[in-house]
This record gives structure tokens, sequence and C-alpha cells, in this order.
């Protein structure tokens, strides 16, 4: 899987520049319009307020990408039919050249893949309740365990 990393983002990781990861689903799925695109620009603010440089993270037409410019997030924040994407759907979306927006699992491979060591999100899945008879566990746990990201 060929990524495609921002230069900015490139950068920043070749000079040893904090870099924080950020979500795309939380701007696609988790907020309604337009404030989702609101909350995508105020949260990449918020990075660069602190000194850092945001890597938001999303595939485009089968492309991973880590840091997007400003046309990209609009795109993931406005265009129907974008995708939700674990890890485990990374290889199937970029086969099919689809775009979609990544989770917690998928934005921590990809920007662990780049060089990124740290990620922000809003939210992250866990075990829910009854586990003993659904064996329901999300994907973000198990890949957050091996995978060298804060």
């Amino acid at each position: 899987m060929v990524l495609v990393v921002s230069q900015e983002v490139r950068d920043a990781v070749d000079a040893r520049q904090p870099v924080v990861a950020l979500e795309s689903t939380i701007i696609s799925h988790g907020l309604p319009r337009p404030r989702n695109l609101q909350v995508a620009r105020e949260l990449e603010a918020a990075v660069r307020e602190q000194g850092a440089v945001p890597a938001t993270i999303a595939v485009l037409d089968g492309r991973p990408h880590v840091g997007l410019d400003d046309r990209q997030l609009v795109r993931v924040a406005e265009e129907d039919g974008f995708r939700k994407l674990g890890h485990r759907d990374l290889p199937l979306a970029v086969a099919a050249g689809a775009s979609g927006a990544t989770t917690v699992s998928a934005t921590a491979l990809l920007a662990a893949r780049a060089g990124v060591r740290v990620f922000a999100t809003g939210g992250l899945g866990g075990v829910h309740r009854q586990w003993a008879v659904t064996q329901d566990e999300s994907a973000d746990l198990g890949l957050l365990a091996s995978t060298r990201i804060t």
C-alpha cells in the first residue's frame, strides 16, 4: 500500500518535529454538516497552536493520505458516499479505488507507517457489554496494542 504523505508532514517527520495524526471518521460520519468541516479545521488549528503539524488521514480514490490540504478536507466533509474504513478495510478500499474516512485503527496504522508517533482522537472503541456472550470488541484495541503510536 503506497502512502501519499503531504510535504509538510514528510518534512516535519524527517526533521523530528512534532506531528499529530487526526482521524477523519469524525469529519465524514460523526458530525453533521457544516459543523463537521468547522471542527476539522478547528482541530488542525489547535494542533498548530501547540507547535505541531496536523496530519489528518483519509483514503482518497484508493490512495491513503497522511496530511490533507484544505480542498481534500472539504471533500471528506462534504462528499457523499465516503466509506468508514477500519484497518481491515484498507486493502479493499485501495484495490477498489474507493474513498473513505479512517477510524482509529486505520488512522493509527497509516500514521505509524508514515513515521507519525502521536495520534489524537475524539473517541476510541472498547470492549462492549456482555463481551462473554457477544465477543464484541473494537478493532482499535488490538491494533493500538501492536502499533508504535501514542
